[in-house]
């Protein structure tokens, strides 16, 4: 039987941001689908602007699954995970523990399909997707302010921090000419 896409499925009963008061939850399934989007831009800015040759694809299927393993560990809070290099190290052996849990629900004709994007094995598509991450952090904070959430203000100081230090060319672009827009209301919008 295979029990994968079944599993796959409970990315949705995941909230994110456990630690936080949240005006507005979030599940993984919600930020899969964002980073997604954000690892595509990345990456198609990286090609048309910058003379890249990248698989802009690749990268959204790559982000869909990036936390799929937490399915089985569940969200570990940013600041614990990262809190000295002997957790962080323990967290990434755990991960790997569940990708591998998760591939291997899927039949062996299917295993090879789902590895490179499950454990992203692409260390250049890899930078995209973090920093997709780092950007689908920063609108969730933005969003957390805007509605009177000052609990998110130093999450987004500290993103914001942590994005300036990535160097990423297609993502100071996207900084400079797609984030102001996250603070603009519907109307201003459209």
């Amino acid at each position: 039987m295979n029990r994968f896409f079944a599993m796959l499925s409970r990315m949705k009963y995941i909230d994110r941001w456990g630690l936080m008061n949240n005006t507005k939850t979030e599940n993984i399934s919600e930020h899969s689908l964002e980073v997604a989007i954000l690892a595509h831009a990345l990456v198609s800015i990286a090609n048309v602007r910058l003379g890249e040759n990248l698989n802009a694809d690749k990268a959204a299927v790559i982000a869909i699954f990036h936390d799929a393993g937490e399915i089985i560990t569940g969200d570990m809070p940013t600041p614990i995970k990262y809190y000295n290099p002997e957790i962080k190290s323990a967290y990434k052996a755990i991960e790997k523990v569940a990708e591998e849990r998760l591939i291997s629900m899927l039949p062996e004709d299917l295993r090879a399909i789902y590895r490179p994007v499950i454990s992203n094995e692409d260390a250049v598509l890899e930078q995209y997707v973090k920093a997709a991450d780092k950007l689908s952090a920063l609108i969730k904070c933005i969003e957390e302010v805007r509605m009177g959430n000052n609990e998110f203000l130093k999450a987004k100081e500290s993103t914001e921090a942590s994005i300036r230090d990535m160097t990423l060319p297609a993502l100071e672009i996207f900084m400079e000419e797609c984030m102001p827009a996250y603070y603009l209301t519907l109307d201003e919008l459209g």
